[in-house]
C-alpha cells in the first residue's frame, strides 16, 4: 500500500481543481508564510529529498 502522494499526482489534483501556474504558487506561498512548519511537514510527507525541499521553500520568499 502506497502512504504518500507523489508531487506529480497533487499537481494533477491541483490542475481537475482549476488552479494554474500562479494560483499554485501563490497556495504555496501562503502556506508558507502562514505555517512554514507545516510547509515543511508537508513536502516531507511528500516524499522530497531535503535539497529539494530547500529550494521549493526558498523560492516561495
Amino acid at each position: 500500500m502506497k502512504n504518500n502522494v507523489s508531487v506529480e499526482e497533487w499537481v494533477a489534483r491541483f490542475r481537475a481543481i482549476g488552479l494554474d501556474d500562479a494560483a499554485m504558487h501563490k497556495w504555496h506561498r501562503l502556506f508558507e508564510e502562514e505555517n512554514p512548519q507545516g510547509h515543511q511537514s508537508f513536502l516531507e510527507w511528500l516524499g522530497l529529498p531535503a535539497e529539494r525541499i530547500a529550494q521549493i521553500r526558498n523560492k516561495q520568499a
